[in-house]
């Protein structure tokens, strides 16, 4: 729908997200392996938050982050999911302009502080194995809450940032966004007027929030290499390689799509390709988040164990 303020001027008041299919009977199979996909997810990660929260023995800083990634996990899904499970089952599968801003803000926001927290977790695991004695001295409680709220503070400063531009574009219709949510370049490709602007702030923000952070992570998983090599015991190299791997391998699934979905040219969009790989980035690797990261950890299956008062 869109509205005709003038004789050479409209904007629209809603979009139309048209999501996976427009087949009644696909749209049914989807909603059920997407609910079931959704619910694992927010249990999964709900599951951490309360055995962190519980449990004494998980109060340090590794788990006080994982915690923190566990809830945003629960956010990023939680602000796109539930409405594309609506659209599945709906007749209308339109998002008025205001909701699709809010959208798309909490949705960067979250992921920018995914990026960002990723780093912080890198930096954790450097410490706790190239200064074990120094660990709770360097990383106080007063430092992992100035980096946690730091790292908030930069995914909603950056995100407000990309938001207001692309949704300060002109949108004269149509109002069709190929997509199962607001995201930000499939939004953006239905502006009325060029976007060249925009798309180099969203690579500046990508830069900063996208190829700094993994370079930092690199470089501190470069030096975490090199300290394990140094151990004499073949069990506390097994240990450390293995934390190591599991957050390694959560990264993987983090920026590999996230790369390639906002670090490649606008003319490269291909909307169904992309529309997949954003539902990996977005629900696969929430769900599969507490599974590498955490379930497999003894830590948690201890506390877990606890809790259920075996």
């Amino acid at each position: 729908m869109w509205i005709p303020p003038g004789q050479n001027q409209s904007w629209v008041s809603e979009f139309i997200l048209l999501g996976f299919s427009s087949d009644p009977t696909t749209n049914r199979t989807l909603f059920s392996a997407f609910l079931l996909l959704y619910l694992s997810s927010v249990l999964g990660n709900g599951l951490i938050i309360t055995l962190v929260c519980l449990d004494m023995h998980l109060h340090t800083p590794m788990y006080f982050f994982l915690c923190i990634l566990s809830l945003l996990d629960m956010s990023c899904v939680t602000t796109t999911v539930p409405q594309m499970l609506v659209h599945l089952l709906s007749q209308s599968q339109t998002i008025s302009f205001a909701g699709c801003w809010l959208q798309m803000y909490i949705f960067g926001a979250v992921g920018l502080t995914e990026c960002i927290l990723f780093v912080v977790m890198a930096f954790d695991r450097y410490v706790a194995i190239c200064y074990p004695l120094r660990y709770t001295v360097i990383l106080s409680w007063g430092l992992c809450t100035q980096l946690s709220a730091g790292t908030w503070a930069c995914g909603f400063f950056f995100s407000l940032i990309h938001t207001l531009f692309t949704m300060r574009l002109p949108y004269c219709g149509p109002n069709r966004v190929n997509h199962y949510f607001c995201e930000g370049p499939s939004v953006r490709n239905l502006a009325c007027m060029d976007t060249y602007v925009i798309e180099m702030v969203d690579l500046i923000i990508s830069v900063f929030m996208v190829v700094a952070p993994l370079s930092l992570i690199v470089a501190s998983y470069i030096r975490i290499a090199q300290a394990i090599l140094k151990f004499k015991s073949m069990q506390a190299r097994c240990k450390a390689f293995s934390t190591c791997a599991s957050h390694l391998t959560v990264i993987t699934f983090f920026y590999a799509p996230a790369t390639y979905l906002y670090m490649r040219p606008n003319a490269s969009y291909s909307p169904e390709q992309d529309k997949q790989v954003s539902l990996f980035y977005n629900v696969f690797t929430a769900l599969l988040n507490p599974v590498v990261y955490s379930l497999r950890n003894e830590d948690m299956k201890r506390a877990f164990l606890k809790v259920m008062g075996r």
